[in-house]
């Protein structure tokens, strides 16, 4: 159903376009040749006006029953969701594998240890000075 409504919206807006692009510019600024157009024999006088500004007012109102129908379609097929579903769940607290310190390495060594990426094997670090003996 909606599909449809889609299409008709569109042929409505096609047909709204070429129903304004027919009508007789007042300004005459942008037609062809300083004025005009090119459609200057096509509808003449009242008769043009008219019809054109009755078109345009139905082809109008067709667009804006058109629109809110689709988003009336759109909210409705939409299931109600509240702040809380989006939210993440608590993380468990930490048990027994968890380090007491960080064990070395950068940062990114550190953080893929901790999501068992890699087997949590400590880094190379350098060798801690020792007291002279006596």
């Amino acid at each position: 159903m909606q599909t449809v409504l889609i299409i008709v919206h569109l042929i409505i807006v096609l047909a709204l376009i070429g129903v304004v692009l027919l009508q007789r510019s007042e300004g005459g600024g942008m037609g062809l040749g300083g004025g005009g157009g090119g459609v200057s024999g096509f509808m003449t006088g009242r008769g043009q006006a008219n019809a054109l500004t009755r078109a345009t007012a139905i082809l109008a109102g067709l667009f804006f029953v058109t629109s809110i129908a689709l988003t009336v379609m759109a909210t409705t097929t939409r299931a109600p969701r509240s702040i809380l579903d989006g939210a993440a769940p608590a993380a468990p607290a930490p048990g027994p594998q968890a380090p007491a310190a960080p064990q070395g390495g950068n940062v990114l060594e550190q953080l893929q240890r901790l999501q068992g990426d890699q087997p949590a094997a400590p880094a190379p670090a350098s060798p801690a000075p020792t007291a002279p003996q006596q």
